[in-house]
């Protein structure tokens, strides 16, 4: 039976009316330390934000999804966000902010594979 490891992920959340609290999720980040993994995947349904938002800023959108993905993978396009350590990095992107992309509180599980985790929960709580 393959090791556990300890894991921990939030859901990416587009808020486009900050004071009205709704919400679509359109990613999930998960971070594992034993796997020294942090990835994020995310999925911008236009079509399904526009009628959610038609004042939505896509491109800005796409642009902060994409600086997840650099600040996920420690590139140095990131700036001084990306230099960090991994977990670190993760509490960066997981910290509670009020914009328009925001995550989720940061929740826990086990996992033998933190891929295939990612893979089960962007399927459970995006798709």
């Amino acid at each position: 039976m393959p090791q556990k490891h300890l894991f921990e992920y939030a859901v990416i959340r587009v808020v486009p009316k900050v004071e009205r609290e709704e919400f679509l999720n359109i990613g999930v980040i998960v971070y594992c330390s034993q796997e020294q993994f942090l990835k994020c995947r995310y999925w911008v349904d236009e079509t399904r934000l526009k009628a959610f938002s038609a004042d939505l800023d896509m491109a800005g959108l796409k642009d902060h999804l994409c600086a997840f993905e650099h600040v996920c993978a420690g590139n140095k396009i990131s700036g001084p966000i990306g230099s960090l350590d991994i977990a670190s990095r993760f509490r960066w992107l997981t910290a509670t902010r009020s914009t328009v992309l925001q995550p989720s509180k940061v929740h826990p599980g086990m996992t033998s594979n933190a891929l295939e985790t990612l893979e089960r929960l962007f399927n459970q709580l995006v798709n």
